[in-house]
């Protein structure tokens, strides 16, 4: 099932893709997908539904992010050996861990701001993990049964504010647009096998990241158990994954660093197999409301 948001931001409205990937509306079903839709339970009372008897949405309304109500947005950082070579850091030997601020959360397709100042904005395509049952100290094994399903994200950095500003990581990682996520929640029932999905992201047309979730150092139930070692997942909390190669802040020329920053007008594609596209376009800071 691939559940989704629709509509204005603040506005949106709960829908699904049904077989035909044709929009359908659920406001008449359920009020939103909110974090108590996600349990295994209203998950597959939502599954038995005839899509066929639900509304269709006409033209193409903007996507918001499919989960409303989101808790926490952590990250894992370096999860990809080939990513962690590109960027001239170790290999950890445990998960890197840092959060996004809620307030960067958007919509997959609707435009990324430069932070004030801004010249090392970075993208990043990365495999979502929605949570959809309260996880504490939970085995590996059980791991997925928390799970409710998985999203592609943009985790758009800005590198500087990242790694040059002194610690945490978290500077460069929640400034406002820098959270892209959707445009579907993809329930666990439909992607088989989570460690093995092909990515990519295109900047203006050519391809800069091209890889594939089977590379991740920390797969999706190391990750899961791992944080729920230290803190409570709720239903709705978000986590990224990490990224493979790719990244503008890897990027050489003749064997020499030659990174390649985003900036006004850039536009940026990019794709989880299963999971859906999301489109970017880069705009210039603004301080009143983006």
């Amino acid at each position: 099932m691939k559940l989704v948001r629709y509509g204005n931001p603040g506005k949106e409205k709960p829908g699904l893709i049904d077989a035909a990937g044709k929009l359908r509306d659920l406001s008449k079903v359920i009020a939103d997908v909110t974090p108590d839709q996600l349990s295994d339970k209203a998950l597959a009372k939502l599954a038995k539904l005839n899509t066929d008897k639900l509304p269709l949405v006409k033209g193409k309304p903007r996507m918001g992010c499919p989960v409303a109500g989101i808790g926490k947005f952590l990250a894992i950082g370096l999860n990809y050996a080939d990513h962690a070579a590109e960027a001239g850091m170790p290999i950890p030997k445990e998960p890197i861990v840092f959060t996004k601020a809620i307030s960067c959360i958007q919509g997959p397709n609707d435009d990324v701001m430069l932070p004030k100042g801004s010249v090392k904005s970075d993208w990043e395509v990365e495999l979502g993990i929605v949570i959809g049952t309260e996880a504490r100290h939970v085995s590996q094994k059980a791991a997925f049964d928390y799970v409710a399903g998985y999203c592609l994200i943009n985790d758009v950095s800005e590198r500087e504010y990242q790694l040059e500003r002194g610690g945490t990581w978290d500077k460069g990682k929640g400034c406002d647009t820098f959270g892209p996520i959707g445009p579907w929640l993809v329930t666990r029932d439909e992607v088989a096998n989570p460690q093995k999905l092909n990515m990519w992201l295109d900047l203006n047309g050519v391809r800069m990241q091209n890889g594939s979730t089977k590379t991740m150092i920390f797969g999706v139930a190391k990750i899961v158990s791992y944080l729920s070692q230290f803190m409570t997942l709720k239903p709705g909390d978000v986590i990224c994954t990490g990224t493979p190669p790719g990244v503008g802040m890897g990027v050489k020329k003749d064997g020499k660093p030659a990174p390649v920053y985003l900036k006004r007008g850039d536009v940026m594609t990019l794709g989880i197999e299963g999971l859906g596209e999301q489109h970017q376009k880069v705009v210039p800071f603004k301080l009143s409301s983006y």
